[in-house]
């Protein structure tokens, strides 16, 4: 067996790749810089907004990781299918089983599952990551996150969690037509995360809370997914084109019986406490 990962560098392919590897399944990474993949792994010239330029390193793969790019996603799998690929496994998001993403997630999956592939969708949450993103600058520099929601809370889950979903959906059996939302374990505030990453680094984190212009001018100014995501996520636009509003900042707290990956995997999802020990290295 031999698996393709597209998006293999990434912060949920490249654990995708460690697992694989540990499980010493044949794997096989696309990369727009091959020479900054993964050690010991075969790492192959590819851009997925050039589909073409994939079919090199689709040649003998059974089974596919896929990245999203919704702009050629029909592209790939028609040249994945061509090259023999019989199973598709697709890093998607929460946001497509809420109904917030409509424009870049949806169009991959609706991709995949007319390809006539085996096919499993991996929707996660909000992930863990986001924190890193957006309070990392200000926390390594000033011990300080800016935050205009502190009492929002959300199940944010942890990029391993996800990564454990698409493995076991990847090598194992019975996962084809699944679309396993995955959340993390517990409901936790914005407020409770800044506790939870000053008690991994051993500091007091301040909390300063800000207006929703104001965090959106510092989240543009600080560029790559804050810049970003700045309008989403300080209530000036939805998630996509043509879907509800953003949800109220004082909505009630998240169910407690929303899927995580342990429905898929059987071991307990990863709390934001573990996350932020993990990371703590990278607030440092």
């Amino acid at each position: 067996m031999r698996i393709l990962v597209t998006g293999g560098t990434g912060d949920v392919g490249r654990l995708v790749v460690e697992q694989l590897t540990r499980a010493d399944a044949g794997v096989r990474v696309v990369s727009r810089r091959p020479e900054g993949g993964p050690s010991g792994v075969e790492t192959v010239r590819g851009d997925l907004a050039q589909p073409e330029t994939l079919l090199p390193a689709l040649r003998g793969v059974d089974r596919m990781y896929l990245f999203p790019c919704p702009d050629t996603a029909a592209d790939i799998v028609r040249l994945a299918a061509r090259a023999g690929v019989g199973r598709v496994v697709t890093l998607s998001s929460g946001a497509v089983t809420t109904g917030y993403d409509t424009d870049f997630h949806l169009p991959v999956e609706r991709a995949v599952e007319a390809s006539g592939l085996e096919w499993t969708h991996v929707r996660p949450a909000e992930f863990m990551l986001n924190n890193l993103w957006l309070w990392g600058p200000s926390i390594r520099a000033e011990r300080t996150v800016r935050e205009p929601f502190p009492d929002r809370t959300g199940r944010p889950v942890h990029e391993r969690d996800v990564a454990d979903v698409a493995v076991a959906a990847l090598l194992g059996d019975g996962h084809h037509g699944a679309a396993y939302t995955i959340y993390g374990p517990d409901a936790i505030s914005c407020r409770d995360r800044v506790r939870a990453i000053g008690a991994a680094l051993g500091e007091q984190i301040r909390l300063e809370v800000v207006t929703p212009a104001r965090a959106r001018d510092l989240y543009l100014a600080q560029g790559g997914f804050a810049a970003a995501s700045a309008d989403f996520l300080t209530g000036f636009r939805s998630y996509s084109a043509g879907t509800p509003d953003p949800a109220p900042v004082g909505r009630p707290e998240p169910p407690a019986d929303l899927p995580t990956a342990e429905q898929v995997t059987g071991r307990p999802a990863r709390t934001f406490a573990e996350w932020a020990r993990d990371h703590a290295a990278d607030f440092g």
